[in-house]
């Protein structure tokens, strides 16, 4: 483990490991009718958020890694709204919603931030 690759040293994706482990964790309380529904889909969903963070950062494109951050942000997004869903549904309380939401906004701003040095960077080339 001694190299590291580039999306290694972005904060964004470490706050992005740690979304992913609240929201398993908060998939746990969830109706077991619902394993192969929403559950399903807002895990894929905030793993998504990582995973392209990662992809994007080994694209060697500006228009590429842009892309792929737009993704994460996309799936940030999505599972925001599946939280609001699972609330609805009585899977999880208001307090659920509260204590997440400043991770997400956390992320949400990261991104934003990666986005525009990205574009920073590619109109300086």
């Amino acid at each position: 483990m001694d190299y590291i690759y580039s999306f290694e040293k972005l904060e964004v994706w470490k706050f992005a490991r740690e979304y992913v482990k609240k929201i398993y964790e908060l998939t746990l309380k969830f109706s077991n009718t619902e394993k192969f529904g929403l559950t399903q889909q807002i895990q894929r969903a905030a793993v998504s958020i990582s995973s392209n963070i990662a992809e994007g950062s080994g694209r060697t494109s500006p228009k590429e890694q842009k892309h792929f951050v737009e993704i994460a942000y996309g799936s940030l997004m999505e599972t925001f709204s599946q939280l609001y869903l699972a609330y609805d549904l009585g899977y999880i309380d208001e307090s659920d919603l509260v204590e997440i939401k400043p991770l997400i906004n956390n992320i949400a701003a990261q991104l934003c931030n990666l986005r525009k040095s990205i574009i920073d960077r590619e109109s300086n080339s």
